[in-house]
C-alpha cells in the first residue's frame, strides 16, 4: 500500500466521518497494526501534559547514548562499557568533556543551549532530514509518508538502567538509511523523527556479568560529516568525514525501517 499527498489520517477520516469517530493515540496504531504492540520507547507519547517534572533521560542513561565504536567492533565476545570508547585494545576511556550528542540532538546540555523550538525549526545537519512530532499519530502519518507504505518495523534497545558492562553475543543487520524517532531531552514530549543518510542500522544482543540479556539499537554512520568534531576525537581519536563511525540508540528512541517478511511492523 502506497501513498503519496493523502495521509494515513486524512483516510481514517473518511472512514470514520459518519460515526464521527477518528481513531488517535494507541487506537489509532491498532489500527494501522492489529496485531502489534506498541513499542515501550514511545511510551512517553502517552504522558498527561504537564505531569512531568524532570527531564526525561537521567544523566546515568546518557551512556547508552555515548557509547562511540567502528563498525569493526561489532562482533561476538566484544566487551562493552557504555559511555566509553570501544576501539583501544586494552584501553578504555571515559569521556572527559561534557557529553554532547552525535547530532545534538537528545543530550542535556542541548537544554542548556536552545529551546525546543529553537531545535526543532534550526538548520539540520548533513545529509538529515528531522521532523518533531508531539502524538503516537503525527509519527505514524510521518513514517508512513516517508516510506509510502506502511510495510515498516519498529526497533528499538532494552538496556538495563543498572548494568554498564556487557558482551556482545550476537549481530543482526536490520536496514539501511532508517528513521529514528528519539524523545528530546525536554519535559514537553516531543520525539524528533529523523533520517541521516548512509547510515546502517543493526540489533546487538548483549549480556551483562550477571547473565542478564539486553538488546541494543545500533546505528553506522558511512557519513561522518556532520558529527560533533570534539567527540569524536576524543573517544575515537578520528575527524568527522575521514571513517564509518557507530553508536547505540538508547531506550527512549526507535528506529522504522522497511519490513519486507511480513504485512506488519514488528517490534524488537
Amino acid at each position: 500500500m502506497e501513498f503519496s499527498h493523502i495521509t494515513v489520517l486524512a483516510l481514517f477520516c473518511l472512514a470514520f466521518v459518519r460515526t464521527g469517530a477518528i481513531p488517535y493515540g494507541e487506537d489509532y496504531w491498532k489500527y494501522v497494526w492489529p496485531n502489534t504492540p506498541l513499542p515501550e520507547a514511545f511510551s512517553d507519547l502517552f504522558l498527561p501534559y504537564g505531569k512531568t517534572n524532570s527531564l526525561p533521560i537521567r544523566v546515568e542513561e546518557l551512556n547508552q547514548y555515548s557509547t562511540l565504536f567502528f563498525p569493526h567492533d561489532l562482533y561476538p565476545g566484544k566487551k562493552i562499557v557504555l559511555g566509553n570508547t570501544q576501539s583501544v585494545a586494552k584501553m578504555v576511556r571515559p569521556f572527559t568533556k561534557p557529553r554532547q550528542g552525535v547530532t545534538d540532538s537528545i543530550w542535556l546540555e542541548n537544554k542548556e543551549r536552545q529551546s525546543l523550538d529553537d531545535f526543532c525549526n534550526s538548520p539540520t545537519a548533513i545529509g538529515e532530514h528531522k521532523h518533531c512530532v508531539s502524538s503516537l499519530e503525527s509519527m505514524i502519518d510521518h513514517v508512513i509518508s516517508h516510506f509510502r507504505t506502511s510495510k515498516i518495523k519498529a526497533i528499538s534497545s532494552t538496556f538495563d538502567k543498572n548494568e554498564n558492562q556487557y558482551v556482545v553475543e550476537e549481530v543482526k543487520k536490520v536496514g539501511e538509511n532508517a528513521v529514528m524517532c528519539h524523545r528530546l531531552n525536554f519535559k514537553k514530549v516531543v520525539f524528533n523523527c529523523h533520517q541521516v543518510r548512509e547510515t546502517t542500522a543493526y540489533v546487538v544482543s548483549l549480556a551483562a556479568p550477571d547473565g542478564s540479556k539486553a538488546k541494543a539499537l545500533t546505528v553506522c554512520h558511512h557519513d561522518t560529516r556532520g558529527m560533533n568534531p570534539e567527540l569524536l576525537y576524543e573517544a575515537l581519536k578520528v575527524s568527522p568525514g575521514t571513517v564509518s563511525v557507530c553508536h547505540f540508540i538508547g531506550n527512549k528512541a526507535a528506529a522504522w525501517v522497511p519490513n519486507y517478511s511480513v504485512d506488519r511492523p514488528c517490534v524488537i
